[in-house]
């Protein structure tokens, strides 16, 4: 018969292999998503697509976004957070194109490109290796995310350049938390799904690479 220890060390062993197959699929599907989002934008640079409008660029968002939660413990799942993130690659195109067009264009975007990277991998090595539980700062982060993206509304409907680049420091420091807060809930179990679990890394990324460019463009003098 079986004692309580190895009944306790089956389920650790079990809750182990659940946590790694949630990590596999989510750097699997984030990786997939973040080259087909690079072929939307990348599209969308070359035909030179106009910017599709706040509202547009809103509701496609955020729609998108509730119907990848809704089923994303369906196969619809996936194509919805396809559809999210290849919608958002066309969305980044028409910005790319306008720091492109500025005279120190192309070293901005690249050192955006690098900088997000070097931000994700390190804070995600960072959550995984140490396996520290960053839930507190859950509440933090839903709050300071609701109010940096108002203020973004309000700086772009009352054309406040000042306020829009306080808004991308502030998505700087909040994705970055971000990525640290949602890597640990998947690491220590708390989050299981990993269409969830990639839909918020990519956002994240995606926030911090466009926060980035402008804060580079407005340190660089070129905006």
């Amino acid at each position: 018969m079986f004692n309580d220890q190895s009944i306790t060390t089956a389920g650790r062993s079990q809750g182990v292999l659940a946590t790694n197959k949630v990590i596999r699929n989510t750097y699997l599907l984030l990786s997939v998503t973040l080259l087909f989002s690079a072929v939307t934008a990348g599209i969308s640079v070359v035909m030179n697509f106009p910017p599709m409008g706040l509202l547009i660029t809103l509701g496609g968002y955020f729609g998108l976004l509730f119907l990848t939660t809704k089923f994303s413990n369906s196969s619809l799942g996936l194509v919805f957070i396809f559809a999210l993130t290849g919608f958002m690659g066309l969305t980044l195109g028409p910005l790319i194109n306008a720091y492109l067009g500025l005279p120190n264009g192309g070293q901005i975007v690249a050192t955006a490109m690098g900088g997000t990277a070097l931000i994700f991998l390190g804070l995600s090595a960072y959550a995984i290796t140490t396996r520290k539980d960053f839930s507190f700062m859950g509440g933090f982060l839903m709050v300071g995310v609701l109010v940096a993206f108002l203020a973004g509304v309000a700086s772009f409907l009352f054309s406040m350049p000042g306020l829009s680049l306080a808004v991308s420091a502030m998505f700087v420091l909040l994705m970055s938390g971000l990525i640290l807060y949602q890597t640990s809930e998947i690491v220590r179990g708390g989050e299981t799904n990993y269409i969830l679990a990639t839909i918020t890394l990519f956002v994240s990324i995606y926030n911090l690479f466009t926060s980035l460019l402008q804060l580079l463009a407005a340190f660089s003098g070129d905006e």
